[in-house]
């Protein structure tokens, strides 16, 4: 499989698990049926494609770019539709996840098989 395929199959992941974050939210404790189902249902695909996209990626290679991308989408969408805040140490943060992203990406021999 080429390297725009597995990234592809990881975003995919990535985009359901921010989607059921969401739905969590929106959820209020599972109180509301619609946004919990949601829920369900984007966790089963993100672990789904996560799980695929394990047939190319060393494990912690994936759940690092998966969680890490995650943390920072969820935490923007936090911000957008949640009205969330972020402080500097927050922001800061966040640019250190993603800035260790790109290392595995860039430099690490181990990220595909």
């Amino acid at each position: 499989m080429n390297l725009v395929a597995v990234y592809s199959v990881l975003v995919i992941a990535i985009v359901f698990e921010v989607l059921g974050t969401s739905a969590m939210q929106a959820a209020q404790h599972f109180s509301r049926l619609v946004p919990t189902m949601i829920m369900v249902v984007c966790y089963a695909v993100a672990f789904y494609f996560l799980s695929w996209s394990l047939r190319y990626v060393p494990v912690g290679i994936a759940y690092a770019i998966w969680s890490g991308l995650g943390i920072v989408l969820i935490s923007l969408v936090g911000y957008f539709m949640f009205g969330q805040k972020l402080d500097l140490a927050a922001v800061v943060g966040l640019g250190l996840i993603v800035t260790g992203v790109l290392v595995l990406n860039l430099f690490s021999k181990s990220t595909f098989h």
